[in-house]
């Protein structure tokens, strides 16, 4: 148990707390008349904060909305070449023409794909025709759609882009056909082109 001081003891703590408070008393603290009175705001007075308020936050605008960067449409000629394939795949599998297909699209392709692919169109008939005789044992209708549509561009190109050389032609062609094609389908593509280019090319 804590031990209680005794009476002495708490007279002589409370003559000390007494003498302490009159000397705080006898000090002289700063007066506050000195200040400014601070006005109270009237009625027009809350208006004008009221306008202030709201012509600041018309000011502030909302950062612009971050919208994901749009995919480019394909400028290399091998991309263009690629999406012509892929088109005229789609022209395949719907059984609509190319024209049809190139209406759906939502981005207009590259010139170079549309060119292609309307060349196919425009001289598809003698372009199947080399085809079908140079694949043996192959007809036209019994051919992978991927196959064939690679087959109409390379052999468009060998007929009619004279300036593209005849190894670009089989060698990106021989490509798509094995990234997009069956096993087989790269050795199948490069040996109809192979035929095609010495019939369509005298270089």
């Amino acid at each position: 148990m804590t031990d209680l001081p005794d009476a002495n003891e708490f007279a002589e703590q409370s003559a000390s707390d007494s003498d302490f408070a009159d000397a705080a008393n006898e000090t002289d603290l700063p007066s506050l008349s000195g200040l400014p009175d601070v006005p109270e705001l009237s009625g027009d007075d809350v208006e004008v904060v009221d306008v202030i308020e709201v012509a600041v936050q018309s000011e502030i605008q909302p950062l612009p909305e971050m919208r994901p960067a749009m995919r480019p449409v394909a400028a290399g000629r091998r991309e263009a070449r690629e999406r012509a394939v892929h088109l005229l795949y789609e022209s395949a599998m719907k059984g609509i023409d190319i024209e049809g297909v190139l209406a759906q699209q939502a981005m207009v392709p590259e010139p170079y794909t549309v060119e292609v692919v309307r060349g196919v169109g425009e001289h598809g008939s003698e372009i199947d025709a080399l085809i079908s005789r140079l694949s043996r044992g192959w007809s036209i209708d019994r051919m992978p759609v991927l196959d064939l549509a690679v087959l109409r561009v390379a052999c468009l190109e060998l007929a009619y882009r004279s300036e593209i050389p005849t190894g670009v032609i089989l060698s990106e062609a021989t490509d798509l056909a094995t990234q997009y094609g069956t096993d087989d389908s790269s050795r199948f593509v490069n040996g109809v082109l192979a035929a095609a280019s010495r019939e369509l090319r005298t270089v």
